[in-house]
């Protein structure tokens, strides 16, 4: 099982930059799914059963506190473990999952062109995925948080046992054990450096709130790592990426995980054209938000005259190159859907940016106005629903592609976020048995459940009421479709 890379927190919006990061959102969703599961029942019954009745003594109610914490981590430990073991048991057997192995058959042929080895590998993949999928959806989590959760636990029991021992008791958080099993994670496969990381997390587990172990974790493990700094640069270098986070009220978090030299330039950048715009007379903005503002105009290029002006006086001894007169940068698409009565001020109803969702009207008809071209959408005259566009083509048109990219902007699989101009079209009722090529016959699935479907027990069916597709997994728990995420 592979383990997953380490998570990149993102910084508190200060005025000191370089300050300790706040804890990520992964974090804080690993406390809230503990305390849900102590609601579902994980815990001792001899703790559930116990009298809820609050005392009303300081000492006592600190001591049933502590009892609740360690209830609450012992569920987390057992929740970990559950998901670990039904990971394994589908790689042990996974006809449960994908059905009978095809290969036994001695007038089995591959249309493929497969060997034999190749088909069972395929096989154990396919079964640990629709495994990740059904708990996923049983328990409403990212697929990507039941496998870093299985990986947590594989990476506990192998190289920190003693960490994993006092987890299980309750005496360690799920906030320390997952600290410990993300930097045990990228330890060489030693095991004198594995014991000598597992005694010296346990100690400051048990002493050190998590910001503070998270901290001390990471010195013991420069500590006591066989390799050098320089080979794990260049491992960790190609990790290196950006990506985007919706937040509230039409905002974002563009994070980027760089190396830190280049990441400490940018930002010193960033900070220095920030400073510069901040001695201005008139400037009222904060300098948090100017260096936001700043970070903006450099990269979008939305005013590159002024952002290269502000950036070549900021930068002094420094050479900046400007774009020469006239040849402005290309502009990346985005799709907007802005109501018609919205656009033209008689209505309120609200507009969606593709992959984020809700935007304010000033900026969804200040993109409209600055719209170099238009994608018209036929609809029904009265109820609004779109004009079926039957097709006599497996290939899905440019423009179909464009609509149920409009209707269906995610993967229809439960859970699943990945936008749909990411997707594969597939075709509900198959193209080689009658099924056409159009909206309703189409649902965008990315490409790792559009395989889910084709090669495990995970089924799919259009529900004749409503038209949303709901989905039976291979254990016959039947899967509600996701509302629209917009």
């Amino acid at each position: 099982m592979d383990v997953p890379a380490p998570a990149h927190d993102r910084s508190h919006p200060t005025d000191a930059w370089s300050e300790m990061p706040w804890p990520d959102d992964d974090a804080l969703q690993s406390d809230a799914d503990s305390a849900w599961a102590i609601a579902l029942g994980l815990v001792d019954e001899s703790v559930a059963g116990a009298d809820d009745t609050v005392p009303t003594d300081p000492a006592l109610m600190l001591e049933r506190l502590e009892d609740r914490a360690a209830a609450r981590h012992r569920a987390a430990a057992a929740e970990y473990d559950l998901i670990l073991r039904v990971l394994q048991d589908a790689l042990d057997d996974p006809a449960v999952w994908v059905g009978p192995d095809p290969t036994l058959d001695g007038l089995w042929h591959d249309p493929r062109g497969r060997t034999v080895a190749a088909v069972r590998r395929d096989r154990l993949d396919m079964a640990e995925r629709a495994a990740v999928a059904e708990i996923a959806v049983r328990l409403r989590l990212a697929e990507q948080t039941v496998r870093t959760r299985a990986a947590h636990a594989t990476v506990l029991r192998e190289r920190c046992p003693r960490i994993w021992a006092e987890f299980a008791e309750g005496r360690v958080s799920e906030r320390h054990a997952v600290e410990t099993a993300r930097l045990a994670a990228t330890l060489p496969a030693d095991r004198d450096s594995w014991v000598a990381f597992d005694t010296g997390a346990l100690d400051r587990a048990l002493r050190l709130a998590p910001a503070r172990f998270a901290t001390s974790a990471r010195t013991l493990r420069e500590r006591v790592h066989a390799e050098s700094l320089e080979t794990r640069h260049g491992r960790a270098h190609g990790d290196r990426g950006v990506w985007m986070t919706a937040e509230l009220d039409g905002m974002a978090t563009l994070t980027a995980f760089l190396p830190a030299d280049r990441a400490a330039a940018a930002m010193t950048r960033v900070d220095r054209a920030a400073r510069h715009l901040a001695i201005a007379d008139d400037e009222t903005r904060t300098l948090a938000q100017l260096r936001a503002d700043a970070f903006a105009d450099l990269l979008t290029e939305a005013r590159p005259a002024e952002a290269a002006a502000d950036l070549e006086t900021a930068t002094a001894g420094s050479q900046v190159r400007a774009s020469s007169a006239g040849s402005a940068p290309a502009r990346p698409g985005i799709v907007v859907t802005v109501p018609a009565l919205t656009l033209l001020g008689a209505d309120d109803a609200p507009a969606t940016l593709d992959g984020y969702g809700p935007i304010d009207l000033e900026t969804a008809r200040r993109l409209a106005r600055e719209a170099t071209s238009w994608i018209r959408v036929l609809t029904h005259p009265v109820t609004g629903a779109p004009v079926a566009l039957d097709r006599t083509t497996y290939r899905v048109p440019t423009a179909l592609r464009r609509w149920l990219g409009i209707t269906s902007p995610t993967c229809a699989f439960p859970g699943c976020a990945r936008p749909t101009r990411e997707c594969d079209l597939d075709h509900l009722h198959a193209w080689s048995e009658g099924g056409t090529t159009d909206d309703d016959n189409l649902d965008p699935e990315c490409r790792h459940h559009h395989r889910l479907r084709h090669e495990t027990r995970w089924a799919a069916g259009r529900d004749p009421d409503t038209g949303g597709l709901a989905w039976t997994t291979p254990l016959g728990a039947h899967i509600d479709p996701d509302p629209p995420p917009f």
